[in-house]
This record gives C-alpha cells, sequence and structure tokens, in this order.
C-alpha cells in the first residue's frame, strides 16, 4: 500500500486503497457511486433499472483533485434526482406538481399514441395572469435518451422555475425568451443569469 504524504492529509478522510483485478490499487472514494479508479481522476458510475449512467472527473481538466471531487459529487447528486423512481410512477400526472425533488418541476414520461413511442420529458408549473401553465423540456425517446440529456433537461426546467420564483418575489416581468432553444444552449451557466436567482 503507498504511504499518504502530509500533503494527501485530507484524502486520507475521503478514501482508502482497495486491490484491483489488475493487481495495481484503485482509490475508492467513500462518498457513494464515486471511486478513484487512477490517479488521474475520479469515476462517477450509478446503474438504475438495468442502464448505467457514468462520468470521469479528471483532476487535470477540473484544478486539482480537490475540485475534480467536488464536481463528482455535485454530477452524482443531480443524476440521483434524476434517476430517482420508476416509470410507471410517473405516468399520473404528480399530485404536487413536483416529482423531482423541486419544487413546480415534474419528471414525466409521455406516450405519443400515433408513434407508439414514449417520451421522457420535465415539465415546468407556473401562474402567468392567474392562469396555470407548464413549459415542457422534452428529452427525448425513452429508449435512446442519455443520462447527460436527461441532466441538461433537468438543470434547464429548474433554472427557468426559479428564473419564475425570482420574478414573483421581486414584482417582475418573467420572460421566457432565454429558453429558447434550449437544447442547443446550457443556459445554467449563464454567470448573470445565475447571480440574478443565485
Amino acid at each position: 500500500m503507498q504511504s499518504i504524504s502530509i500533503s494527501d492529509s485530507f484524502y486520507l478522510k475521503i478514501s482508502f486503497k482497495v486491490k484491483n483485478t489488475r493487481g495495481g490499487e484503485a482509490t475508492m472514494a467513500k462518498n457513494k457511486h464515486i471511486t478513484e479508479p487512477d490517479a488521474f481522476g475520479y469515476q462517477v458510475r450509478i446503474v438504475r433499472r438495468g442502464k448505467e449512467s457514468s462520468r470521469y472527473f479528471s483532476h487535470k481538466l477540473w484544478g486539482n483533485r480537490n475540485k475534480s471531487l467536488q464536481a463528482a459529487i455535485t454530477w452524482r447528486d443531480q443524476m440521483l434526482v434524476v434517476l430517482k423512481g420508476s416509470r410507471t410512477r410517473f405516468l399520473k400526472p404528480p399530485k404536487n406538481k413536483s416529482t423531482t425533488g423541486v419544487t413546480g418541476v415534474s419528471r414525466t414520461i409521455k406516450y405519443d399514441h400515433r408513434k407508439d413511442k414514449s417520451y421522457l420529458c420535465y415539465t415546468v408549473f407556473w401562474v402567468k395572469d392567474r392562469k396555470s401553465k407548464n413549459k415542457t423540456f422534452q428529452v427525448g425517446n425513452v429508449e435512446t435518451v442519455t443520462a447527460d440529456d436527461e441532466l441538461h433537461a433537468f438543470r434547464t426546467a429548474r433554472l427557468f422555475r426559479s428564473c419564475y420564483e425570482h420574478s414573483i418575489d421581486w414584482d417582475l416581468q418573467f420572460i421566457e425568451d432565454k429558453f429558447v432553444g434550449w437544447k442547443k444552449t446550457r443556459v445554467y451557466e449563464d454567470s448573470e443569469l445565475n447571480a440574478v436567482v443565485g
């Protein structure tokens, strides 16, 4: 087993060494679903209903081990929310308009009878001119969508709801324009917008 230097003492609290099948060593983060398979980054791996969602977080890409670990934890937590529940659970409209842990944001699967296909969607419930409205962020065919596709839709839907709540709190007009063409843009990475609703 490798010795731990003083500079690595922080990581001693969150990881331990185990032998892998190749005879080398892999660092297993104590954080569930997160491992450190090599010296260069963390791996997140989540399996739900026989389907795996995984992502690698490079120490070099994120700046250092601590930042890559935090990025891995954030992605894992978001994916656990995204992957929560079963398909049948979301076929009926939610009574409290929330199946994601985020108020006003629902994860649903809609069946298209004409195409005989099911589509995964995130729907945001809000009110305009005293009338209930909803904004649907369709991820795609449940048979082909990826975990990253779903995470992108979830983060966009969550931001849409946050912007709506911010406009209510500050008596401002809620404008949806920033979410046009959301599939091709990452609105949630807009620093100015996040500064306002954050």
